[in-house]
């Protein structure tokens, strides 16, 4: 089996919706930061829904923390698809990773990941405090650095719309039927 690095920072950091919502199996989870890539919460949704979602953007002075998942080229593939990469929602991009602390056996140099960007942006957005909570939850989950946590502590946030909650089911049930 062919195995591939995805860098996840937004809510797929946390393994409960990386393995619960997008139904991936990883092999191995290590903490991580991307030099050269600025974390924004300014990302629209697909579909109009009145929140915004995580994405980076390059930038030179910036890096971003996340997750490493080793997971399979067929997982990489769905989380393509699940993320709307095939219709222009994010586009796969490569990038290198630094593993922050690694457990033993595991790669202690520089990877090679695939991570998700986007250029549509709208900075009239804020993500849901729900969403907010994914990616705070994922950040300690993993051990990311304490000031990182903080920082995302002091994004401002706004109530999930009721959009939003009318289409999750709908989204997870679509996610779900895709990996049958």
């Amino acid at each position: 089996m062919t195995t591939a690095w995805y860098f996840a920072y937004g809510s797929n950091m946390q393994s409960a919706t990386l393995r619960g919502r997008r139904g991936i199996q990883f092999h191995r989870a290590l903490p991580a930061r991307a030099p050269g890539w600025r974390l924004v919460l300014d990302k629209p949704p697909l579909f109009s829904t009145g929140n915004s979602f995580a994405n980076i953007v390059p930038d030179p002075a910036a890096e971003t923390f996340g997750v490493a998942f080793e997971v399979a080229e067929d997982d990489l593939n769905h989380i393509d698809l699940t993320e709307g990469v095939l219709i222009g929602n994010y586009e796969r991009v490569a990038t290198t990773v630094l593993p922050l602390h690694t457990p033993q056996g595991a790669p202690t140099d520089a990877l090679t990941a695939f991570t998700l960007s986007s250029e549509r942006r709208d900075p009239m957005l804020q993500p849901s405090t729900r969403y907010m909570s994914l990616l705070i939850e994922g950040a300690l989950e993993h051990r990311l650095p304490d000031n990182y946590v903080a920082f995302l502590r002091t994004i401002p946030t706004c109530a999930e719309s009721e959009e939003l909650q009318r289409l999750r089911p709908m989204i997870d049930e679509a996610m779900r039927s895709w990996r049958r």
